[in-house]
């Protein structure tokens, strides 16, 4: 395992709710990643960790290796993958993120 999909590996599992996105959760860089903040602030997260992939190559390229899905925003909940923009706006819908975040 690469030192990138080590760093990775330990930021899901050690952070209860991660999204690696484009920009920050303050200014997302683009619309996919700005609506998944926005979803998961209504969802009602305490303690997102956000990783801003347009900072590090590796960790842009690494991210989608790691999960094997190729587009950004991704994020895990417990470590788990649960997926991007859409997924997740299918998931709120339902009521299915707000669930998982309250664990």
């Amino acid at each position: 395992m690469s030192d990138v999909q080590t760093w990775i590996k330990d930021t899901v599992t050690q952070n209860p709710v991660v999204l690696f996105m484009k920009g920050t959760a303050q200014f997302p860089q683009c619309g996919f990643s700005g609506r998944a903040v926005q979803l998961l602030k209504a969802s009602g997260v305490q303690n997102l960790v956000t990783v801003n992939v347009l900072e590090d190559a590796a960790v842009r390229q690494g991210i989608k290796d790691y999960s094997n899905w190729p587009t950004i925003p991704q994020l895990y909940i417990n470590g788990e993958f649960i997926g991007g923009s859409d997924i997740m706006s299918e998931m709120f819908e339902n009521g299915e993120l707000q669930a998982l975040i309250k664990g």
